[in-house]
Formats: C-alpha cells, sequence, structure tokens
C-alpha cells in the first residue's frame, strides 16, 4: 500500500450538485428552484418559526406560567442521603464542603434539606435552607441544623 494508491471506500463520497452552470448541465436556468415566488429569488429568507402564513406553532401552543428571574434555586438533598453519608463514611458533622466532596452537590449550589427519609445518626448539619420536618428530626437525634 502507498500513498499514492489510497482512494475513499466504494460509494461513500458523492460529487457535489453543480447548480446554475449553463443549459447543458441539466441545473441551469432556473438552477432547481423552480419558477416564480419568492423561494425562486435571490435574497430569499423566512423568519425563524415562519409556517406559511399558517398561525405558527409558538403561537399556537397556550401559554401558561411565570419564573421570576429574581428566584433562588435550591438542591433538595433528603435526610436519609445525609444517613446514608453518615454510615458510609462514620460523620458526625455534613456541611457544604462534605456534600461536594461526595458528588450530592456542586460547590455553586444552594443546598436544601428536607425532611425525606429517616434520620438515626446525631449529625451536625450546615446547609443554606432546611425544612421545617428536617430541622425538626435532627434536633430530635440531639444534632444541630445550622444555615450558612
Amino acid at each position: 500500500m502507498k500513498l499514492h494508491t489510497l482512494k475513499p471506500a466504494e460509494g461513500s463520497t458523492k460529487n457535489r450538485k453543480r447548480i446554475g452552470r449553463g443549459t447543458g448541465s441539466g441545473r441551469g436556468g432556473t438552477s432547481t428552484r423552480g419558477h416564480k415566488g419568492a423561494k425562486s429569488r435571490s435574497g430569499y429568507k423566512t423568519k425563524m418559526g415562519f409556517e406559511g402564513g399558517q398561525m405558527p406553532l409558538q403561537r399556537r401552543v397556550p401559554k401558561f406560567g411565570f419564573k421570576s428571574f429574581n428566584r433562588v434555586e435550591y438542591k433538595p438533598v433528603n435526610l436519609d442521603t445525609l444517613q446514608e453519608l453518615a454510615d458510609k463514611y462514620s460523620l458526625d458533622a455534613i456541611n457544604l464542603d462534605t456534600l461536594v466532596s461526595h458528588g450530592i452537590a456542586s460547590k455553586n449550589d444552594r443546598i436544601k434539606i428536607l425532611g425525606g427519609g429517616e434520620l438515626k445518626a446525631k449529625l451536625d448539619v450546615t446547609a443554606h435552607q432546611f425544612s421545617a420536618s428536617a430541622t425538626e428530626a435532627i434536633e430530635k437525634n440531639g444534632g444541630a441544623a445550622n444555615k450558612i
């Protein structure tokens, strides 16, 4: 095998359509654009989402809801997740760094501890927010729920 003998596999390449190169080419004249109409003319463009005068999908679909751009989003973490961490790594305090290092949250997340699952360990938990049930469960076991 030599470099000058290399060629692509059979049928893997095609010649492109050379449009508007004279009538002898079979694609001269209207150059595959058909006769008349906006699409046959140079400079033709349609607006994004334009459906030829039919009511566009974006306007047909009902709109509802509102999201404030000032909202604060929290990453939810349940008590059973904290219990698993405490059991697996024998922890007595859980904070943002702990959650980040174990892949539960990323460093820019705001954490909210929720009351899902059961907590048996005595933990000092530090997070941005706590639900009422989570605070109650943590303090019932002798731990502390500290807000950042």
